[in-house]
């Protein structure tokens, strides 16, 4: 029989832990790897079942590569902390990784943004590589967020889904895209990318298009609408900072 680990990032997320810990149950092993939280996370993670380990961090892939190191199954299931394995798709990890045709497998996710659960918008399906073949896998450490597993061999898709509790308040949902998007300006520029003045309505145009259109967010009506047009805003923050710091540099 293969075996299966859970795997779990965590810092100060004692509200989410426990749930996320238990609803890991059917693993051979639940493993929280924990960076220095002070609320309590580590005694609820015990108590809860899991082993924790102590890790320092540097950003999320080099975090994810350090648990596919220290653990020692044959497959890895990687939940977050704010995620919940439903019993069902417990049972259809379980069926799968019986069979090593696939070196990875996509989860669909169900996404709960301020008590919406999301139809569409980028947040649904929104499948993300979870599951993999430990000896197979990493992750590309330059890569600071938005993580993406590198598997040796091919990847299938799974039906049932992972729960995300994303955000619980539009504050906390603003806070965490305006860090994404600074990170996006850092990305972009350092890669050589230049914003032009007409990409303040170009990009953010074309962002809400894809997000309330192309991506279905009329699917969740005015929650749909709202969030399409938040994209679209933090689109056009990024290449206005963009314009800033090429202004900034052509001035020194």
């Amino acid at each position: 029989m293969a075996t299966l680990a859970c795997a779990i990032l965590a810092k100060n997320v004692v509200n989410h832990i426990r749930a996320c810990v238990e609803s890991c149950a059917f693993a051979d092993d639940v493993v929280v790897f924990d960076t220095a939280s002070d609320d309590g996370t580590q005694d609820a993670a015990r108590a809860a079942g899991a082993r924790v380990v102590d890790t320092p961090f540097i950003n999320f892939s080099q975090a994810r590569n350090v648990a596919l190191a220290h653990l020692a199954t044959d497959w890895v299931l990687f939940v977050d902390a704010d995620e919940r394995v439903t019993p069902e798709l417990a049972v259809e990890v379980r069926r799968v990784i019986q069979d090593d045709a696939m070196a990875g497998w996509w989860i669909p996710r169900y996404n709960h943004i301020v008590g919406h659960v999301m139809k569409g918008a980028g947040w649904y399906p929104d499948y993300q590589l979870r599951l993999m073949l430990r000896a197979r896998a990493h992750y590309d450490e330059a890569r600071e967020v938005h993580e993406l597993a590198i598997i040796d061999g091919e990847a299938g898709y799974l039906k049932e889904h992972l729960i995300h509790y994303n955000y619980d308040s539009w504050e906390q949902f603003h806070a965490k895209q305006e860090r994404y998007t600074r990170y996006d300006v850092r990305t972009l520029l350092h890669a050589g990318v230049r914003a032009h003045p007409r990409h303040l309505i170009t990009r953010p145009s074309q962002e809400f298009w894809r997000r309330f259109i192309t991506w279905q967010g009329y699917k969740d009506g005015l929650h749909g609408l709202r969030l399409s047009l938040i994209m679209a805003r933090y689109e056009q923050k990024k290449y206005w900072w963009m314009l800033q710091a090429q202004r900034s540099r052509e001035t020194v």
